[in-house]
This record gives C-alpha cells, sequence and structure tokens, in this order.
C-alpha cells in the first residue's frame, strides 16, 4: 500500500479509551450501580492529580492493597463509599476492532507506531485485564506496537512531557514526525508542546477521521 505523505513517520497511541474503550464509561457504570454522582471516580482521580492514589499506582508507587485503601479514603473525604478495588475491576476496556485494524494498516503502509498508556500494576497485562483471554487479546495488540511505554514500569505518567520524550527516542525520531492520539486533552496538549500533531479521541470513528487526514490515507 501506498500514499502520499504528509511529513508524518510515526503515530503514538494512547491505549485506554483509543485502542479500547474509554474506561470512564465502566466508570459511570460502576457510579449508576452504586447510587454515586457521575463522574464521581473522575473527580476523586482528578484531584491533588500528581500525588493522589491514582497518580501514585500509576507510577507504580503502592501497591493494589494500599491503592484500595487510599482511593477508599479519597471517596470517602467527599462524602462517598466507594473502594479502589471496586475501580480496578472495571478498569479493563473493549477493545475496538477498527482500531486493532487501522494498527496493521499503518503497520502494512510503512510507518511506525508506539503506545504510551498510563496503567497500573493490576490484573493481567499492559491492559491491567481481568481474565486470561482479555489479556491474551491485548498481548496481541501490544504486539504490533513498535515501542510500549507503561507509566507502571517506567516511573513516569502522562502528562510529563518526559514521557513523550521517552518515546522519541526510543523510536529515534523527533516530536514533529509524530502524530499522537489520546482521549484526554490533559495529555495531548505536552504531545502538542513538544511540536506533535496531537488527536484528541472522543471516538473510534472521529479518531480514524482525523488521523486519515491528517495522514493523507484512508483508513478502515
Amino acid at each position: 500500500m501506498s500514499y502520499t505523505p504528509k511529513n508524518y513517520t510515526h503515530v503514538i497511541f494512547d491505549f485506554g479509551g483509543v485502542i479500547t474503550a474509554s474506561p470512564f464509561e465502566a466508570f459511570n457504570r460502576l457510579e449508576e450501580e452504586r447510587g454515586l454522582p457521575r463522574d464521581l471516580v473522575r473527580r476523586i482521580n482528578a484531584a491533588d492529580p500528581d500525588t493522589n492514589a491514582w497518580a501514585r499506582f500509576e507510577r507504580a508507587e503502592i501497591d493494589a492493597a494500599t491503592f484500595d485503601t487510599l482511593f477508599a479514603a479519597e471517596a470517602r473525604a467527599l462524602g462517598h463509599e466507594l473502594e479502589g478495588e471496586a475501580v480496578l475491576a472495571v478498569l479493563a476496556g473493549v477493545v475496538r476492532p477498527d482500531m486493532v485494524a487501522a494498527l496493521d494498516t499503518l503497520k502494512g503502509a510503512g510507518l511506525t507506531i508506539g503506545c504510551i498508556t498510563n496503567n497500573v500494576p493490576s490484573g493481567k497485562g499492559a491492559g491491567m485485564a481481568r481474565s486470561e483471554a482479555m489479556a491474551a487479546e491485548i498481548a496481541a495488540i501490544m504486539a504490533r506496537f513498535d515501542h510500549v511505554i507503561e507509566s507502571s514500569k517506567v516511573g513516569v505518567r502522562k502528562p510529563d512531557p518526559r514521557i513523550y520524550e521517552m518515546m522519541c527516542e526510543a523510536l529515534g525520531t523527533t516530536p514533529a514526525n509524530c502524530i499522537y492520539l489520546d482521549d484526554l486533552g490533559i495529555n495531548c496538549k505536552p504531545a502538542a508542546a513538544l511540536g506533535m500533531h496531537a488527536i484528541k479521541v472522543t471516538s473510534g470513528e472521529q479518531a480514524l477521521a482525523d488521523l486519515s487526514a491528517a495522514l493523507g490515507m484512508e483508513l478502515p
């Protein structure tokens, strides 16, 4: 397959919310089941964003048991009861097949692809799956990338600019050659500031349309 390049040789993906459905959807279902305010989990995780339980867990500074306790305390401070383990149990999102197909198309076209994921040392594998089957499915997706950076393994998490710089170094490229996709605007901003073409993902269809336009090639 050939295409008309638009100066981009590398495409870097977030995982949760891009390759898979957003974990926020699962959080909202959990909140509804528990009779909790919508977006409570996001509120808790947005408070003290560099030092809260979630941030520390994504940098692997604490273990799952400690996260469970600390997250529950943060929820309680807002007047609600929600243990951290319940959040971890719904964390792994459903895979978006069209996004996986796009990875294969990009590879076939000769582009280099990478993945930067903020994850936690919980569940099975990089996607934090709760079953062996899901873990195997995600491992097969991860194997498509030329390089994967997991926050829980490197001790740095988005939006710290260092994690994007680490990816560029690992791939032997510069930000100007890269497109970056993430479902969180706060994570797109540092990528754009470094010189990457950042795409904020709101759905799989929108992500593929915007990526197609940026590359000048048709994606499934």
